[in-house]
């Protein structure tokens, strides 16, 4: 009952972050991959050429983040959405009308720093603003619409592409942006969200604000980064190979497609399950268990050769990805404060983005260079299992340096 009442009385901001979210659809990897036989066959591009491309676009487009990223420090979450909203929208429309592969280059790098990136960063970075006790639900719900994005677009662009055409389908994208999701966004969060009486007492507190230099500074940002970015490097390479997975185990591919219905459930549910628990306790004290069903996925996915060890391997990353897109989300706050956290987070999100454009690439080398596919699978889950005992060791540092920060402010000044 207390999470429905959370709901109702906070509608209009967790509304405009779930939009935000959802979609950012149109610059995550899922639907720009549904163009892109159509994109190889028009632009002459073999799979790798294809790959590289987008690769290439991925990795601009996180090398801008951390710059562009810093106006959510400076502008209001509404005008923010008033700027990245028609630049994506307009990334759609150069998808729709490229005739050249520099154009087209430039329309996958549009979409990806503004729709995975800035769409994203803007919703995760508003409710760790403008919620405290209850940062753990608010980040649940509005991650909630990468989930409906990916189970509702793959859909609709197929039919709308029966009848339009891919490129006519982009355009629609654009339509959407422009007349549904603009307006929309725009009157949901035109008022920031202000501390309320009736709002529970924080059991957690912020930590001191960080600057950006201060924080590439830190050993801990570094090694919480090896834990950051290992359900996106895992996730990304394993579903980028999944049909050579498929083939070698001689699975069937209707089979493994309908594994990740299982994924999409355990994300969606635990992503819920660990905003209470944020709330409840904090981010940092999760932080050490949620890549332990992501190490016992792997293990599992190359260890077993049976068809059920995919539905194994997506029911425990479904947890793993629940656990991870709820607590990135919290997470920053907790460990260097609010002040600068726009900024921060354009730098996590670049290098976690850097992660998964690397990840694919580096485990086709090693395919190619004759390297076992399910050894490379193994390996990633003992480094899972590895990191969260650091995850742990990270943990218990930051508590320490939040007591002491907490003493020092404690103390009276002469």
């Amino acid at each position: 009952m207390m999470f429905f009442t959370f709901l109702r009385d906070n509608a209009r901001w967790l509304a405009g972050g779930f939009l935000l979210t959802f979609f950012s659809s149109f610059g995550q990897t899922f639907f720009i991959s549904l163009s892109a036989g159509q994109i190889r066959a028009e632009y002459g591009l073999s799979h790798g050429g294809f790959g590289t491309l987008y690769m290439g676009a991925t990795l601009a487009s996180a090398l801008t983040l951390p710059k562009f990223g810093q106006i959510v420090d400076r502008y209001s979450a509404q005008k923010v959405a008033l700027i990245i909203m028609p630049l994506l929208a307009a990334a759609a429309v150069l998808m729709a009308v490229s005739s050249h592969i520099a154009v087209l280059a430039v329309s996958i790098y549009m979409l990806r720093l503004f729709g995975q990136g800035m769409m994203t960063h803007n919703a995760f970075t508003a409710m760790a603003r403008w919620f405290s006790a209850q940062r753990g639900r608010a980040v649940s719900v509005v991650t909630l619409g990468h989930n409906v994005g990916e189970a509702v677009f793959p859909l609709l662009f197929v039919l709308v592409a029966g009848l339009v055409g891919w490129r006519g389908s982009w355009v629609v994208a654009a339509l959407a942006l422009a007349l549904v999701a603009l307006p929309a966004v725009g009157a949901l969060i035109a008022v920031e969200r202000a501390p309320r009486a009736s709002d529970p007492v924080a059991r957690k507190v912020d930590a001191p604000d960080w600057t950006r230099g201060e924080v590439v500074r830190d050993p801990i940002f570094y090694l919480l980064l090896m834990g950051v970015m290992a359900p996106g490097f895992i996730g990304t390479t394993i579903f980028f190979h999944q049909v050579y997975l498929v083939e070698l185990r001689g699975w069937s591919l209707e089979a493994f497609a309908t594994s990740f219905i299982f994924m999409a459930s355990m994300t969606v549910t635990f992503a819920l399950v660990s905003g209470q628990l944020i709330d409840r306790f904090s981010a940092v004290a999760i932080l050490p268990g949620f890549l332990l069903p992501l190490g016992a996925a792997c293990l599992v996915l190359g260890s077993f050769e049976g068809q059920w060890s995919a539905f194994a391997f997506m029911g425990l990353l479904g947890i793993s990805y629940g656990f991870s897109s709820t607590l990135f989300g919290a997470l920053w706050p907790e460990v260097y404060g609010l002040k600068h956290l726009g900024s921060i987070r354009a730098l996590t999100v670049a290098i976690m983005v850097f992660a998964t454009a690397m990840g694919p690439g580096l485990t086709g080398f090693l395919i190619d260079r004759g390297v076992s596919y399910p050894a490379q699978i193994v390996t990633m889950g003992l480094y899972c299992l590895v990191t969260s005992f650091l995850m742990a060791y990270v943990a218990a540092r930051v508590r320490v340096r939040a007591l002491k920060a907490a003493d020092l402010s404690a103390t009276p000044r002469a």
